[in-house]
């Protein structure tokens, strides 16, 4: 018996050594670096893009909107990129997530980190509060750009950064971790992506190939987006959401380290993750109470009448 719990309190104390190492980050190490970002006209893309601009980094960013990343990209010259480039397009496009690899191929020669972190358009009031309706137009919408341009981006990408041992790196979330009501579309591509990147990551493995793959589970964060998705749900908890600049700064840290996962912030979505992972039920308890129980702005699906 006290050699079990002996055991027991070894391993325990070694699981959270592990959880709480954060290996060195040297920032001199991205001085150069040749870096895509999906995703830059607006919160986070937009931060971690002056982020490796600070660095001394050359960046390509890219949106659909491109008075927006003229914007951006003036700002990070001004903040001290080595190059700062933009492509605008629509990732949800085989032609624009090509256009944009082709052009990092072009105007830096190769490809170090590829960070994808674009979503949807967000347009149509749908996106992040409504119950699932059978709507197959707007899942294919989502899918495609959310979860298929990933794998197509990283796909194109990744002649590159093999010859670099480069590194890829996927922010994601929480809703691809654990389950969260009014999220089903977003949820699905999230738990798509994280299951895609996790068996990539082997088989680079498996192939001696030296490109590392982080996934960044982020929770909520201060981005405009996030705050209207907040106040759409009839939640008032604005003040609890993490700061854009930090959830930049970890998500940018944790590839530089190549660190296969990256919970931010740490204590908020790391615990909800671990507690869906052995108490799902409990979980499912307080995120729908949490979620939809004081909502009242959503119909009930017509899939139910």
């Amino acid at each position: 018996m006290g050699r079990t719990v002996w055991l027991l309190g070894s391993l325990l104390a070694v699981g959270i050594a592990y959880i709480l190492y954060e290996p060195s980050f040297d920032p001199e190490a991205l001085r150069g670096a040749r870096v895509v970002i999906t995703g830059c006209s607006s919160g986070i893309g937009e931060q971690m893009a002056y982020e490796y601009a600070q660095l001394g980094a050359k960046v390509i960013i890219t949106a659909r909107r491109e008075k927006r990343l003229q914007e951006v990209v003036a700002k990070m010259s001004d903040l001290g990129a080595q190059q700062a480039l933009y492509v605008a397009g629509d990732m949800g496009k085989a032609e624009d997530c090509e256009r944009t690899i082709q052009t990092a191929k072009d105007k830096f020669g190769g490809l170090d980190i590829l960070v994808i972190n674009h979503l949807a358009s967000t347009i149509d009031n749908k996106f992040f509060q409504f119950l699932w309706d059978g709507d197959m137009d707007y899942a294919e919408k989502h899918i495609q750009a959310n979860y298929v341009s990933y794998i197509r981006l990283a796909s194109l990408a990744l002649p590159m950064l093999h010859k670099n041992s480069g590194s890829i790196v996927v922010v994601g979330s929480g809703a691809g971790r654990f389950g969260v009501p009014m999220n089903t579309i977003y949820s699905g591509t999230k738990f798509g992506l994280r299951g895609f990147f996790s068996t990539l990551r082997q088989e680079l493995h498996i192939q001696e190939s030296n490109v590392s793959v982080t996934y960044i589970v982020l929770g909520s964060i201060g981005t405009e987006l996030g705050k209207k998705a907040i106040k759409d749900r009839g939640l008032d908890t604005t003040q609890l959401m993490a700061p854009v600049a930090e959830a930049a700064q970890t998500i940018i840290r944790g590839g530089a380290t190549r660190q296969r996962e990256v919970y931010y912030p740490w204590g908020q979505i790391w615990t909800v993750s671990k507690l869906w992972d052995f108490f799902p039920q409990l979980a499912d308890y307080f995120l729908e109470k949490s979620v939809i129980g004081v909502s009242t702005k959503f119909d009930r699906s017509p899939l139910l009448d």
